[in-house]
């Protein structure tokens, strides 16, 4: 039998072959973990921009129920009324 003879460059060529196809891949996956990224930040910006307006709502939600004249309206429905000066007990 007779044994090849390997030459050099070929192996050195395939070697090169190899290292830049891992390279290719490894720059492909990066590329598209940073678009991926980017769509993740997009989506919690919208996110946190719609819980924000939310939160606003809400604000203005909690002011109008806490409203002195619209607890006033709802306890006089109920009949309650303003007590006297001799029904207020002043604790020390």
């Amino acid at each position: 039998m007779k044994k090849r003879k390997r030459h050099p460059l070929m192996v050195i060529w395939v070697a090169f072959m190899v290292v830049f196809m891992a390279e290719l891949l490894v720059y492909t996956w990066c590329r598209v973990q940073y678009v991926r990224t980017g769509y993740e930040i997009t989506e919690a910006t919208e996110e946190q921009q719609r819980l924000m307006e939310l939160h606003r709502k809400l604000q203005v939600e909690e002011a109008r129920l806490r409203s002195p004249e619209r607890i006033m309206r709802i306890a006089r429905q109920r009949g309650l009324v303003m007590p006297d000066s001799k029904q207020v007990v002043v604790i020390p």
